[in-house]
């Protein structure tokens, strides 16, 4: 029976690559989402486009959707350096945003993307999924309760792998003024779940350098961060490469605390790989969604399904957005500190 309260939401997609098919899936299967427009520069995207597409606006220029009066929502799924400027105009065109990770490439551009939410009177939602990987809401829920006590120290690993065939898919892939760099194409998620787990941190050391890219990429390919929790200070350590050999091998947290020790871990923070806490066993986890596969690669866990839902639900009035612009804002924030602490 469908519910009378709950009104239709249109979205419209812009970037139709890799995770804007991926969006564009979970608006068609929401049964209060309704995908009216797509976008591509490329017009080569639409070349295999599914039947269930056929009905749907198709436009090469962005600025094409803002001006449909049935979009309400726009969906910023394009690289990295347009995201700013793309939700800034959807915003101002009187749009809500859903922008991908990274919310931006600079602090300044994020406090203008916020500016211009709060202006224009509309909601703007950053893309953050892996908050609900199972694991990590089940972690989550333990902090605030108390469970662990105070947090002593935390490790964060990404380990991946990104072949020259990732950097040569698109032009703007491993450029540094396009890109933006590790931290915020492949670790973001993980800068993220670390700011959602223990609140804000503070890097005080770093190192980063190119040991298997220096012919496809301008920046580096792996790193290592020393950083401190303002709350508690809480040592961290976050490490990571995009020089895993052959395939993804690890994302991980680990968390030793006052009452016990826990590790999110699998490929993409999909498993508990240990947990020893006093008087408390983390059981029964649902099953998790699989991470992104987009066949030379994968990417992380794909809950964009709820990230939909979270959109449908709070503009129509039932709960609060998920991860705001502040949030993507602060995560950026922690990326900017952390590579100001690099040494030579």
């Amino acid at each position: 029976m469908p519910d009378i309260h709950t009104q239709a939401i249109h979205f419209g997609v812009i970037g139709y690559g890799n995770i804007g098919k991926r969006h564009a899936r979970h608006i068609m299967a929401h049964p209060y989402a309704r995908l009216s427009a797509i976008c591509d520069s490329v017009a080569e995207q639409y070349s295999q486009l599914p039947t269930t597409l056929s009905f749907v606006a198709r436009h090469t220029d962005y600025r094409q959707v803002l001006q449909m009066p049935e979009v309400e929502v726009v969906n910023v799924c394009t690289p990295n350096y347009l995201h700013a400027d793309m939700t800034i105009a959807a915003l101002e065109a009187g749009k809500h945003v859903v922008c991908e990770k990274p919310m931006a490439l600079s602090s300044s551009d994020c406090r203008r993307m916020i500016a211009a939410a709060a202006q224009n009177d509309r909601k703007l939602f950053v893309v953050k999924q892996n908050r609900y990987n199972p694991p990590v809401t089940a972690v989550k829920s333990l902090l605030e309760q108390g469970i662990l006590g105070r947090v002593y120290q935390v490790q964060v690993t990404c380990f991946w792998n990104r072949n020259d065939d990732y950097y040569l898919q698109s032009a703007w892939r491993g450029r540094k003024a396009l890109d933006g760099g590790c931290l915020f194409t492949q670790c973001s998620h993980f800068i993220d779940i670390l700011y959602y787990l223990i609140g804000s941190v503070q890097c005080t050391a770093g190192s980063i350098a190119n040991f298997g890219h220096r012919h496809t990429v301008e920046f580096e390919d792996s790193g290592a961060f020393v950083l401190r929790s303002t709350r508690d200070n809480t040592l961290v350590s976050f490490s990571f490469s995009t020089c895993a050999y052959s395939r993804n091998m690890e994302g991980a947290i680990t968390i030793i605390a006052e009452r016990g020790v826990v590790k999110i871990g699998g490929q993409y923070l999909n498993t508990i790989e240990y947990q020893d806490i006093a008087n408390c066993q983390i059981a029964d986890l649902p099953e998790g969604n699989p991470p992104n596969d987009y066949g030379a690669y994968k990417g992380s866990m794909s809950n964009h399904d709820k990230v939909i839902e979270n959109v449908v639900e709070t503009l129509n009035g039932r709960t609060n957005i998920a991860t705001n612009g502040y949030e993507g804002m602060h995560v950026v924030e922690i990326i900017e500190q952390m590579y100001a602490t690099v040494t030579p």
